[in-house]
């Protein structure tokens, strides 16, 4: 989980991006929630699609608002200085509007509000919110009537874009995270090389990742991704597993996540059902070499673009066209997140940003392939993160 050190250091950061004249910040986004408190509620638990709303102050206070049974599931301890809870079931009156009850607890602190220059996380608060703060919904700033002061100025505070960009350079303690969830990606990647072969379905392969993930994970965890099977006749496929049966010939593409706590990992490898083909062989190989050219170009201050273009290089050379999709991408929060590793990119690379790389080959009369890794970009270059197995068989 999440520490109250990289929580701090996260909030610090943000500060440093607003306008001194702004002194609360309401955070809505439950990812966003997350990152600044360890608020989350675990989406395998009866509150998933809940939230709860973060209200920040520039000396330093955090206020976690929800309602009692939000609240109370997180899955871990928020790091905050006070709860603002309002009842929404109590196991003896009927429930009320969950949403309402989220609303009520902004209205019980709007008052310590009125009077001071905020911004809010815009894209998420519903209009009842605004109503509440009194705040123009087309600029994010507050209204004279229901404040002394007047806006925070010409232009809101774009406070969702300011977290987004944040998010890219992780703090120690995502890292962390984000390495537990690979570490269970690994050991789904290594039982899927015991199990795949003729006569396996993708289901059966699927189940068999399932189980190695929970177990090396040691708790529950989502997991999302391509888990398909591919030939000659149909070189691409995505999605989650049919009742489709391996056969000879067939390759399959194992590209998924492992989610713990919001943090996810994103790694492939493509294995021969039985014994690959000459042709396979060649474009696993270019695939490989790609990969490789990627690698050596990532480092902080590259361009994005420049990225894809060393990769794809590799197999536009060995005579199968550019690379067909991105060449990879970050991931953290979300997937795919900044930056973007496409040939129009104007993403530049940044230390702490974790990326992947992903090429891959599709082509008809033979079959297609794809493999992946995740790095962390330093100063100097890249740290790679993940660890599974890359080989066809």
């Amino acid at each position: 989980m999440l520490t109250q050190e990289g929580c701090q250091a996260r909030r610090t950061r943000l500060w440093d991006t607003i306008p001194a004249n702004v002194e609360w910040l309401l955070i809505a986004d439950p990812r966003h929630v997350h990152y600044l408190s360890n608020f989350w509620i675990e989406p395998m638990s009866f509150s998933f699609g809940e939230r709860g709303w973060l209200l920040l102050e520039r000396n330093g206070d955090a206020l976690l608002l929800g309602d009692n049974f939000s609240l109370r599931s997180a899955t871990g301890t928020p790091y905050i200085d006070r709860e603002v809870v309002e009842t929404w079931y109590d196991h003896r009156h009927s429930v009320v509007n969950r949403d309402h009850a989220l609303l009520s607890a902004l209205a019980s602190i709007s008052e310590t509000l009125f009077g001071r220059v905020g911004a809010v996380e815009a894209e998420w608060l519903p209009t009842g919110a605004f109503e509440i703060l009194g705040l123009d919904q087309e600029s994010h700033s507050v209204t004279r009537e229901a404040r002394d002061t007047g806006d925070v100025g010409d232009r809101p505070v774009d406070l969702g874009t300011a977290l987004r960009k944040l998010r890219r350079q992780k703090e120690a303690d995502e890292i962390e995270l984000m390495k537990r969830c690979m570490r269970a990606t690994q050991a789904g990647h290594a039982r899927a090389r015991e199990v795949v072969a003729v006569g396996k379905s993708e289901l059966d392969v699927f189940r068999e990742v399932q189980s190695a993930v929970q177990e090396a994970a040691g708790r529950p965890a989502l997991i999302y991704g391509d888990f398909r099977g591919v030939n000659a006749a149909s070189p691409k496929a995505g999605g989650l597993p049919t009742d489709y049966t391996l056969v000879a010939g067939d390759l399959f593409i194992l590209d998924y996540s492992v989610v713990i706590d919001g943090y996810r990992s994103d790694f492939t490898n493509t294995m021969a059902a039985g014994e690959p083909t000459a042709d396979q062989q060649k474009l696993f190989s270019l695939c490989e070499a790609a990969m490789q050219a990627g690698e050596a170009s990532l480092r902080a201050g590259a361009e994005a673009r420049d990225v894809y273009t060393a990769t794809s290089r590799v197999l536009d050379e060995g005579g199968y066209g550019a690379l067909p999709h991105h060449a990879g991408h970050g991931i953290g929060l979300a997937h795919p997140e900044p930056p973007i590793l496409v040939p129009d990119s104007d993403d530049v690379l940044l230390a702490g940003d974790v990326v992947t790389l992903e090429p891959g080959l599709y082509v008809e009369g033979i079959g297609g392939m794809r493999i992946e890794n995740n790095y962390l970009i330093t100063e100097s270059g890249s740290e790679k993160l993940s660890h599974h197995v890359i080989s066809l068989t």
